[in-house]
């Protein structure tokens, strides 16, 4: 007979130098699979972005057939109160209350006509709503948020005026704890006007102006505590001098290198769309806008 042989009790184990082996596989892997994943995540930002955009440039168009004309953007109002181009394409779009836009408006930051009425009262009359319009952007796709919700500090603002923001949910909302974006900053093309001098961002030649948003913009990110100096400008050099003017950044940004015969902007025409893009700073690489624009990381 055969003798039998015992089978060993001892059971298989990884080495040490297998684990480690193994480890390190996994370490790569991720190091690779990471920055892919950021970078889808963020091209996924990027096209939800550009909907929103194209969302809004369907209701701006709407606004400008009903009224012959895209909502004004000039940094004040007509009473000279800070009203920038932000805050009048939510009203044009929504009205000051979000309940829609009142064909009387003036583009007021008090939201009066001009002539003592009322019109965004906080208990509005039923005639008052019959002579609204419906939102052309609807509430949950405008991402709509007041200045104090987003700002420790609002400045010369009124505080409970509204924004459009962005996808990019930067900042938590100061009132309800909610992450929201960015405000949208919107231009408005003045057609009278035939140039783009990025060496004279002040000329009043210029078909865009860049003070349109450029307090709103010196409010700085809402995560960073109210400053007690100088805030960055509009796309601008934080050295600036008359050689390196402030808001020619937002000048050779918006500049369409297409043309070479003169200076001139992206749409010239009509608007310009602008989201703060991933890391919620205007001005810089991963802006989006409603146009096919190439960053200068240098300005000549």
């Amino acid at each position: 007979m055969k003798p039998i042989i015992k089978q060993s009790n001892k059971k298989a184990a990884f080495t040490i130098v297998e684990l480690l082996t193994v480890m390190s596989i996994i370490v790569i892997l991720i190091g690779l699979l990471v920055p892919s994943l950021n970078m889808a995540k963020r091209y996924a930002k990027k096209v939800k972005q550009m909907a929103q955009f194209h969302s809004i440039e369907a209701a701006i168009e709407l606004f400008s057939n009903e009224f012959d004309g895209y909502p004004d953007s000039r940094e004040v109002d007509p009473t000279g109160q800070p009203y920038c181009g932000a805050m009048k394409l939510c009203e044009a779009m929504m009205g000051q209350d979000l309940i829609g836009f009142h064909p009387d408006s003036a583009f007021r930051s008090d939201g009066m006509d001009g002539f003592g009425r009322d019109l965004y009262p906080p208990n509005p009359s039923q005639d008052n709503l019959r002579a609204r319009k419906d939102p052309y952007v609807q509430l949950e796709s405008a991402k709509a948020s007041k200045l104090e919700g987003l700002y420790a500090n609002t400045r010369g603002f009124d505080p409970t005026n509204y924004v459009l923001c962005d996808v990019y949910d930067r900042a938590t909302h100061r009132i309800t704890g909610k992450r929201v974006g960015m405000p949208i900053l919107y231009y408005k093309a003045d057609t009278s006007k035939d140039w783009h001098d990025p060496s004279a961002p002040d000329s009043p030649g210029n078909i865009y102006n860049y003070r349109d948003n450029h307090e709103l913009v010196s409010l700085g990110m809402p995560w960073d505590p109210p400053p007690t100096g100088p805030m960055p400008k509009l796309f601008a050099d934080p050295q600036a001098t008359p050689a390196e003017p402030e808001g020619k950044r937002f000048y050779w940004n918006t500049k369409n290198d297409e043309i070479d015969t003169a200076s001139r902007p992206y749409r010239a025409d009509s608007y310009i769309l602008i989201s703060a893009g991933f890391d919620g700073e205007f001005g810089t690489s991963d802006d989006i806008c409603n146009f096919d624009w190439k960053y200068r990381e240098t300005l000549p």
